[in-house]
């Protein structure tokens, strides 16, 4: 065993760090050619890899919804605080889901909320850039819960509404999916809404270059003007790199415009660093039309990205910026 130690730390030429842990190996079990085995090992492992890249990482995202779905109907079953929250037995409930979504934010992707002083006091329409998931909007609610004791409602795509068992998790949450009279209602009613214009297209065909695809898509500046709110903007960096998507192919895209179900592949769930940045109100003014708010947003949202992503996006350097210690600056 001495005589293999000293022929392994004798220099690189003499014996590779491989096959110095075989040796070693070797000698410990006492199982001759354990390098076929460590061989054999190490092809599964390559082999397994994309599946874990592709299943079980996105997968503890959808893991984290059910047991939220699971927390809020034994919250709903055993509510031994009802009477202390009567005026809204779920207020515990939110409590808790925004615990576990910021805890699971600030521990996998160290997420960090950066201009939630630009978040005013009554209503607003926050906008933002659709990553391939909706995460960061998770994040940032959660932490915007806790810290500023603050709701904000989000506008859905409808086939989020026919997920199997998400039912009671979008009325707790107040998740809308329209129509305009309903997002005006909420912001009168003095509350926040998220909305990202882009939606599941901009989610699914965007890409590392963070391009915005909202189309001529105003809607949403006239529920502003309507509701009389300002606009927030807000952006995530390094989004599109925690999950990706196979919208590049062309297949994809066709299926999606024919049949407008989210069919498209998605891959990561990698622990990358996440920091949302909010930008200052675009505030509300009574002669500015739908067009020109809605193409303000676009610029503002714009200007986000430009300043905080760097183009093209890189898995690598989002998981390097991931263990840094010192933050970035607004």
């Amino acid at each position: 065993m001495t005589a293999g130690n000293e022929s392994c730390t004798a220099g690189l030429t003499s014996m590779s760090y491989l096959t110095c842990l075989t040796y070693v190996l070797e000698e410990w079990t006492g199982v001759e050619d354990i390098g076929d085995y460590l061989s054999y090992a190490f092809y599964i492992l390559w082999l397994l890899f994309p599946l874990v890249v592709v299943f079980v990482l996105p997968g503890v995202i959808v893991i984290l919804f059910y047991v939220s779905i699971l927390w809020l109907h034994i919250y709903k079953r055993k509510n031994e605080i009802k009477e202390a929250y009567s005026h809204d037995p779920w207020i515990a409930g939110r409590e808790v889901l925004a615990t576990l979504w910021d805890v699971h934010g600030r521990l996998w992707h160290g997420y960090e909320l950066h201009g939630i002083e630009n978040i005013p006091e009554g209503p607003g329409l926050v906008v933002f850039y659709h990553g391939a998931t909706p995460v960061d909007y998770i994040y940032f609610s959660a932490r915007l819960h806790l810290v500023k004791k603050r709701r904000c409602r989000v506008v859905a795509d409808h086939f989020v509404f026919r997920l199997p068992g998400f039912r009671i998790l979008i009325e707790v949450l107040g998740v809308l999916h329209g129509p305009k009279e309903a997002c005006v209602r909420t912001l009168q009613n003095g509350h926040l809404l998220a909305i990202a214009p882009g939606g599941v297209r901009e989610a699914l065909f965007s890409d590392e270059m963070y391009t915005i695809l909202w189309s001529d898509r105003k809607g949403f500046a006239q529920v502003a003007i309507d509701a009389k709110v300002p606009i927030i903007p807000m952006f995530t960096q390094n989004v599109r790199e925690g999950f990706r998507t196979l919208g590049g192919i062309k297949i994809f895209r066709s299926l999606y415009e024919r049949i407008r179900l989210p069919v498209v592949p998605l891959y990561g769930g990698f622990p990358v660093k996440l920091r949302t940045f909010i930008g200052e109100p675009i505030p509300y003014e009574p002669n500015v039309t739908a067009e020109e708010l809605a193409a303000k947003t676009k610029a503002a949202v714009q200007a986000l990205i430009e300043k905080h992503q760097k183009i093209p996006g890189n898995i690598f350097r989002a998981l390097m910026e991931r263990f840094q210690t010192q933050k970035k600056e607004d």
